[in-house]
């Protein structure tokens, strides 16, 4: 393991940029956005993200993700997205000494020379712009700064990684949808969607795309994470895989408890696809039978592969907490980043391939997805 006080002072220099945390939609689970009720300027136990851990973690911007479930649909999908966006800029405003809105890459260095954490939006689902691109123009002008194409069901326009394939990737309309993306300086988040989608997409987009909480199928199997195929090409896209440390998506074992906890939900009759259907058959089996653990170590190795496969300027770090219920021993909050860090240091990654993982990859994707929307 590397010197704790060189990493703190590299992530520093090189601030960590987290491509996925789902704090919002956790709090109006718990407290109904009543930040009065759930202050997270103070240690909250029931929740993987406070204000105080961020600090402890060095994060010094963090993707939020302005999630709903698939279970709505239409408008109400719409206006539920909105009451994240209000919520996260809420944030912003009661938390004026932590945390600063960002909409670009300059606005993040900015803020974290304030000594701010900067706060972007990540939209997780396209059934949150209902077939719109009036509503994807109008969620980008709010400063939304990426769409995850699908969450664990198919849009009408694009096939999910966790439900059966229709069309085979993206229809003429979901093409439509990335190429509007290009044009509002939206990042393109691949992550949730079938392999199919993500090589449509990386062939259709002009800019460099994300996958904001995923990892890498060749070292666990499953369908959320990315084939070593796509992480050749978003090597030649410029984009970043933002690897995830959600047990089910690390550890070959968890992924196999999951899996089986999935049969029992349809066996119970109940929609495998609906987390809020499948957390009590989870957290119920889990009261006798945990999942296997995952490891730091685990996690070592997602981050090495992909690096390894797609180059180390496609590789970053986004840990989806607060949207997961189980967690990687090791790295079970937002004030565990570093530990991952000190592990790689300790493998002998540079300071310099550090800092990318860190977050230059991260901000150099926003920016040129920035540059990309000038020339539409």
């Amino acid at each position: 393991m590397a010197d704790a006080d060189h990493v703190r002072e590299l992530l520093r220099a090189a601030p960590l940029v987290d491509g996925h945390n789902d704090l919002a939609w956790a709090h109006r689970e718990l407290a109904g956005y009543d930040l009065a009720a759930v202050d997270v300027a103070q240690p909250q136990p029931r929740l993987q993200t406070d204000i105080p851990r961020l600090r402890t973690g060095c994060v010094g911007a963090q993707f939020w993700s302005v999630f709903v479930p698939c279970s709505l649909s239409g408008d109400a999908a719409v206006t539920a997205t909105l009451e994240q966006v209000s919520f996260i800029r809420s944030l912003a405003t009661r938390y004026p000494n932590d945390l600063r809105l960002a909409v670009s890459a300059s606005e993040v260095e900015a803020a974290v020379r304030g000594g701010r954490i900067a706060s972007l939006l990540g939209m997780e689902g396209g059934h949150s712009i209902n077939e719109s691109l009036g509503v994807l123009a109008a969620m980008a002008a709010l400063g939304v700064r990426y769409l995850t194409l699908t969450h664990n069901e198919n849009v009408a326009w694009a096939d999910s990684a966790t439900d059966k394939p229709v069309l085979g990737g993206l229809s003429g309309f979901g093409e439509r949808v990335v190429q509007e993306m290009n044009s509002l300086g939206m990042i393109v988040d691949l992550s949730h969607v079938s392999a199919d989608v993500m090589r449509h997409a990386l062939r259709v987009t002009r800019a460099p795309v994300m996958f904001s909480h995923s990892s890498a199928r060749a070292v666990c199997d499953v369908p959320r994470n990315v084939p070593d195929d796509v992480l050749e090409t978003l090597h030649s896209n410029g984009g970043v895989c933002m690897v995830t440390f959600v047990p089910m998506f690390v550890s070959t074992g968890a992924a196999r408890w999951y899996e089986e906890c999935q049969q029992t939900a349809r066996g119970l009759g109940l929609d495998q696809r609906d987390f809020a259907a499948l957390d009590p058959v989870m957290r119920e089996r889990a009261a006798t039978d945990p999942p296997p653990p995952a490891t730091l170590d685990d996690v070592v190795r997602h981050v090495e592969h992909v690096r390894d496969v797609a180059g180390v300027d496609a590789v970053g770090i986004g840990g989806d907490f607060d949207g997961t219920v189980f967690v990687t021993e090791g790295l079970s909050d937002v004030a565990a980043y570093p530990a991952l860090f000190e592990a790689l240091a300790g493998r002998g990654w540079s300071d310099v391939d550090l800092g990318k993982l860190a977050g230059r990859n991260a901000l150099r994707v926003l920016r040129d997805t920035e540059v990309a929307s000038q020339g539409s």
